[in-house]
């Protein structure tokens, strides 16, 4: 069949066939508004250390690889994900030790585990913790912050660093906040929503729509009660309560409370008509996944735009699987790496960080067969060579381009707003009782 590619200027979509997708002529001004350029340069951090002394570059670079030489990183890292953790065990482990003679242990641990466990080393005094380098954003990365948890700011002193995109808003702010050189960007990612392209040939685009597909087709939509779906009210919160840029800058409680209202009552409405009436969530994006893969649902999500070619790739959802964003746009974010203050193997966890940043490793994670996440890089600053081999990845197939989307991407809101949302989704959904 020949392709068939239906991409709109406001919601974009990948049409029922091995589509792939063009750039539309147009664009849309994001609504958040970019920040100044002194913004960007405190976001990148101001040159510093993880217990450097000062010197030059490539004489403090020489010793930290020497001294990480012969340790093994232990890496705290969300691993529910199959793909995700072959890249890091079948590509990542071994380059580190071929490369540099540096072990990698992966921890699975992840979001609020990281920031309660190094809560609970601050608070009985341990001084040497067991873990070197752990995967953050937003509500960890303020949580962490605002315990003094994490070493730095250490990415000026990385040497890969000098092709990250530190002007991308989307990349040098984690949640509204510089990220200060206390964590280093390792991806950027915008939330799509998934769907089913025979059985939805036209999936809902904004809210009015959901609803009443919803309403029409009674326990074929549902979210997971964790990250993702969380994200997903947050892009719905975001609608109602204007755009994108309501939620600029610090937390606003009356604000939120205002659009909350609006959300709650949306999703008591919906609540009947939810896969079990509402009645339960998935626990997790993968459970969703496997509801959708089942012909449970019509509908799955993901926090990762590219994630859709990489998990239909891998036989978790079916090639009928087409990933859109919603008219009034969704989510996009970067996530990151820090180093708790009381790693004893910081040389290695620096190597490890450096070497994620690498053109090479981040060119191989970028391609949808095996990862799909987005790049931190600025490309075009890259050597040619590699900006060639950029350029030549396999174009995913199942999802539009990401610039493309880009254009429709709200930034995150400050992070006590996704605190917040998720205790009152709990109370104000999940026990609430008609």
């Amino acid at each position: 069949m020949a392709a068939v590619v239906t991409l709109s200027l406001l919601s974009m979509s990948v049409g029922c066939g091995p589509a792939t997708p063009t750039t539309p002529a147009s664009s849309v001004t994001p609504s958040s508004t970019a920040p100044s350029a002194a913004a960007m340069s405190a976001a990148a951090g101001a040159p510093g250390s993880v217990g450097a002394t000062p010197r030059s570059a490539s004489a403090d670079w020489a010793d930290v690889l020497s001294r990480a030489r012969g340790q093994t990183v232990r890496m705290a890292m969300w691993d529910g994900d199959a793909g995700i953790n072959a890249y890091m065990r079948d590509e990542i482990a071994p380059a580190l030790d071929r490369e540099f003679g540096v072990g990698l242990t992966i921890v699975g641990l992840a979001g609020s585990q990281i920031a309660n466990k190094l809560l609970v080393d601050l608070e009985a005094g341990r001084s040497t913790g067991d873990i070197d380098v752990c995967w953050i954003n937003g509500e960890n990365f303020h949580q962490l912050r605002r315990i003094d948890a994490l070493a730095g700011p250490f990415t000026q002193r990385l040497p890969h660093q000098q092709f990250i995109d530190w002007k991308n808003r989307f990349i040098g702010f984690d949640f509204q906040q510089p990220v200060a050189g206390y964590e280093c960007p390792w991806g950027c990612v915008q939330f799509a929503l998934i769907h089913h392209c025979e059985r939805v040939p036209q999936p809902p685009r904004t809210l009015a729509e959901l609803e009443t597909w919803v309403t029409a087709n009674p326990g074929r939509f549902t979210f997971d009660n964790s990250f993702t779906g969380m994200t997903f009210l947050k892009c719905l919160l975001m609608e109602l309560a204007g755009g994108g840029a309501a939620f600029e800058g610090p937390f606003d409680d009356d604000r939120y409370q205002a659009a909350a209202a609006k959300l709650w009552t949306f999703l008591r409405r919906l609540r009947p008509h939810l896969w079990r009436g509402g009645r339960a969530y998935p626990a997790g994006v993968a459970q969703l996944h496997q509801l959708f893969a089942n012909g449970e649902v019509d509908f799955t999500m993901s926090n990762n735009d590219g994630e859709v070619d990489s998990k239909v790739a891998q036989g978790v959802l079916p090639a009928e699987s087409r990933a859109y964003v919603l008219r009034s746009g969704t989510i996009r974010n970067a996530h990151y790496l820090g180093i708790p203050r009381n790693s004893p193997r910081q040389e290695a966890a620096l190597v490890l960080i450096n070497h994620l940043i690498s053109p090479a490793a981040q060119c191989r994670k970028a391609d949808p067969m095996v990862w799909g996440d987005g790049t931190v890089l600025a490309v075009d600053r890259l050597p040619k060579p590699w900006q060639d081999k950029f350029a030549r990845l396999e174009q995913r197939r199942l999802a539009p381009p990401r610039a493309a989307m880009e254009r429709h991407a709200l930034m995150e809101p400050a992070p006590e707003l996704m605190i917040r949302l998720i205790e009152d989704f709990r109370r104000e959904i999940i026990e609430h009782v008609e």
